[in-house]
């Protein structure tokens, strides 16, 4: 985050304490900070944070102007940094990371080299670049940004202040306000469904909805329910190349990393994290807090509060034991 823009001290401050982080200083107010960067990176202008011991070298030669600090690091920070002291380090950065950084907005320009049906609606602000193609029955709404190549519609609803980049195709889906869908992204699409006797493919009728504040990582794939709705709710975080089938539902506050697959029908709880190159079989329920480790698969169930890996995916617990074992023989 190189020379984004200047921020002071009180700033920085009033975001951490709205946000129920309350820092301890001897800043003052009008100190300016030109970047957030590395404990490697830092030059004496920028703000840094200190994670946890295992930086501790980083942090002994951090050129850094001031560092965000856990108390019980203190005593490890150089003299020649200023702290500035939070409980939850990592979670303080998020959160300066987005004040440091310049927000795209729309400019509200329609290229003229962009297709829009007559039948869709875009409303005040909205950014439409080369070679869009939106079709029928769309309405895009506030400040919505839509990169060049993106094919939109028919039946798409964008909520305001959403970004969509280049590549894209969205089909019968309704996007929340807020959120960024990357390059590559394809939602509303046919789901995987036919019967194995004729190989008859069953016909997708319904859509995908998605909450406010999510974020669909590149070339992930979200196919549209058969009959109602494939839904995935808001402040979820799905990184790139994941595919989910139709008809599943994933409540608020999921992360969902690279090369995860979901099979159709399944439902997935609050506030779960998936690892990398996850499968999850179809029509499963996956309870609300559950964890579940990369390259798992998930045949079953699994209960509220559970942290699971393995083949098939057992409680974490029994496949280290698992793994002793096998590594004993």
């Amino acid at each position: 985050m190189k020379n984004i823009k200047n921020i002071n001290y009180f700033d920085i401050k009033q975001l951490l304490i709205s946000n129920n982080i309350f820092p301890i200083s001897d800043l003052n107010d009008k100190e300016i900070f030109t970047s957030l960067n590395s404990l490697s990176n830092a030059n004496e202008n920028e703000l840094t944070f200190f994670k946890d011991i295992s930086q501790f070298k980083k942090l002994e030669n951090t050129k850094a102007k001031a560092c965000l600090i856990n108390q019980s690091h203190l005593k490890y920070l150089p003299s020649s940094v200023l702290s500035i002291i939070v409980e939850d380090t990592y979670s303080a950065f998020a959160l300066l990371s987005n004040l440091f950084t310049i927000k795209i907005n729309s400019n509200g320009l329609i290229s003229a080299y962009s297709s829009i049906h007559g039948s869709s609606i875009l409303k005040k602000n909205v950014q439409i670049d080369s070679f869009v193609d939106i079709g029928a029955s769309c309405k895009i709404n506030e400040n919505v940004i839509i990169h060049s190549n993106s094919k939109i519609g028919p039946n798409v609803e964008i909520g305001a202040n959403t970004i969509i980049h280049s590549n894209s195709n969205l089909q019968d889906c309704i996007i929340g306000s807020d959120c960024v869908v990357k390059s590559g992204v394809v939602i509303g699409g046919t789901g995987f469904g036919f019967d194995p006797k004729s190989k008859v493919r069953i016909n997708h009728i319904g859509n995908v909805l998605i909450g406010d504040n999510c974020n669909i990582g590149s070339n992930t794939t979200i196919d549209k329910a058969v009959f109602d709705s494939t839904i995935i709710s808001k402040n979820s975080f799905i990184d790139n190349l994941v595919q989910i089938a139709h008809n599943v539902t994933i409540d608020e506050g999921a992360i969902i990393a690279a090369q995860t697959g979901i099979a159709g029908s399944t439902t997935i709880g609050k506030n779960v994290f998936i690892g990398g190159q996850v499968g999850i079989a179809g029509h499963l329920t996956i309870g609300n807090n559950v964890k579940i480790a990369a390259k798992s698969g998930v045949t079953k169930k699994i209960a509220d509060n559970s942290i699971v890996a393995g083949f098939p995916a057992v409680d974490i617990k029994k496949w280290k034991i698992s793994n002793i074992k096998l590594n004993n023989l």
